[in-house]
């Protein structure tokens, strides 16, 4: 018999956890690496809870259904019943696997590219935190190798209670009159989000469905898919356009006039449409949630669910009702919360499609972009270098959080005096002007990104190109 080592496995294949769970090449995810990482996970759990049923599901990207079955043959390894439920949401696999108290494994890249994958774990109660990832890394569990894989049964389940758990929310005719383009691409949830909004009475119009992967990152809209939308909004003439990333945790909302929203302006209008009193968010967010004045609390975290999930603890100890979104889009409901005299339960980890609904109700007195335009008129934008080395980024600016001043000087930024730096997670600098940029490296790929906060968007846009394209030339 043929033993492996977790911790050696996965030592050796290179993986690490990024913000949102492991991440690299798809062929880094060999089946013994896969296996390795699930029964380091399985371990882990099985010193908190008692289980005997294990969730897995996936996205439509072509390595993922091969990482499924090894996932699922080392959860068979242990004796535990494997729960399939195919391509679905992200959201929709933690919310069926916490009403049955039982981890899951999710096996997507999110919104990075078709070449990439990775690992999502859910504990029984929820997202994993990071010290749940130190654990899986140091696990030594032994198990043995992976030496075939079968198709496994689809359960429609996780599905169904997902689509329940938001139309139940709402009146059949809540929708009524209302015509929504569903961008399908390749989401994991392409297939539930038109019935969902039938249901509660909408006209659906299905958008450029894609048998290729397609990598939407919600955080960095593309051209094409800015003008996609505009076309979409005056051909269909649409009421909103709804789109999500690659796993349905991160959406991608338009308004009437095909213009598409920044997440954290999708999740400040949610969390007030729902009378969230506490808010956790990272600190990449637009300063409007403060500056609003709609909320009674607001925490700033480091970029990544796991640093927000670990604030509503906190928070719900002083406040009713908790919540937490991402500058992404995606929306963390913290506690469980009345909407329309029903409950909804709490589901600590990015969900997509609760924040467009709940846009959708706050918009039947007014149209989405009078909602926008009435908040504070603070702008972002972010984008990124791709192929920038880490190592690289971290060198550039462990300096520059030395003399910002200096820094501001190389990026050749003139007249920008500083006013407050802040490194909880990156640089963010604030100038006196107002103007905010902000660099941070990617967790889980060679990517530089920064975002960047003025009064308008041209200077939003203007400060991310200039800074991207002048730290390039910053000598490390």
């Amino acid at each position: 018999m043929n033993l492996l080592l977790s911790s050696k496995v996965i030592n050796e294949s290179g993986i690490q956890f990024g913000t949102s769970g492991a991440r690299g090449l798809a062929t880094q995810f060999t089946a013994n690496v896969c296996a390795a990482f699930s029964h380091a996970f399985i371990s882990c759990m099985q010193t908190e809870f008692n289980f005997k049923q294990v969730a897995i599901a996936i996205d439509n990207r072509p390595s993922s259904p091969a990482m499924a079955q090894a996932c699922a043959k080392a959860a068979q390894q242990l004796g535990l019943e494997v729960i399939y439920y195919g391509v679905v949401p992200t959201p929709a696999l933690a919310y069926v696997s916490m009403q049955d108290n039982i981890p899951c494994i999710m096996v997507t890249g999110s919104h990075i590219p078709f070449d990439r994958n990775g690992l999502k774990f859910y504990r029984p109660d929820g997202e994993i935190s990071k010290a749940d990832e130190q654990a899986i890394l140091n696990a030594t569990a032994e198990f043995e190798a992976i030496t075939d894989l079968h198709e496994l049964t689809i359960n429609k389940k996780a599905a169904v209670q997902y689509v329940d758990r938001y139309t139940s929310l709402f009146d059949s005719q809540m929708l009524a009159g209302k015509r929504i383009g569903i961008y399908e691409h390749s989401s994991a949830g392409r297939d539930l989000y038109a019935p969902m909004f039938e249901a509660l009475g909408a006209e659906v119009i299905a958008l450029d469905r894609s048998d290729e992967f397609v990598p939407i990152d919600t955080e960095a809209v593309s051209e094409t898919d800015k003008k996609k939308a505009k076309r979409w909004s005056k051909e269909y003439n649409l009421d909103l356009i709804f789109s999500t990333d690659g796993d349905g945790d991160r959406p991608l909302v338009a308004d009437e006039n095909g213009d598409w929203l920044r997440g954290d302006i999708l999740g400040l209008l949610c969390a007030d449409a729902m009378n969230i009193e506490a808010l956790a968010v990272p600190v990449s967010c637009n300063t409007a949630i403060e500056s609003s004045d709609r909320f009674n609390h607001v925490t700033r975290t480091k970029i990544g669910s796991p640093y927000v999930i670990a604030e509503f603890d906190d928070l719900s100890k002083k406040y009713q009702s908790v919540a937490g979104f991402e500058a992404n889009g995606g929306f963390l409901l913290g506690s469980d919360v009345s909407v329309n005299d029903k409950e909804i339960k709490a589901l600590p980890t990015r969900d997509a499609v609760l924040p467009a609904l709940m846009l959708l109700a706050a918009a039947k007195e007014k149209p989405i972009y009078e909602l926008v335009n009435v908040l504070p008129q603070r702008y972002t934008h972010s984008d990124r270098i791709q192929n920038f080395a880490t190592e690289k980024s971290l060198v550039i600016l462990a300096k520059a959080k030395g003399d910002a001043s200096q820094f501001l000087q190389q990026l050749q930024f003139d007249n920008s005096n500083v006013e407050q730096i802040n490194i909880t997670d990156g640089l963010r600098i604030t100038f006196v002007n107002g103007n905010i940029i902000h660099f941070r490296p990617s967790g889980n790929a060679p990517e530089l990104r920064c975002y960047a906060e003025s009064s308008t968007v041209e200077c939003a846009i203007y400060l991310v190109n200039y800074a991207l394209e002048n730290i390039q030339l910053v000598n490390n």
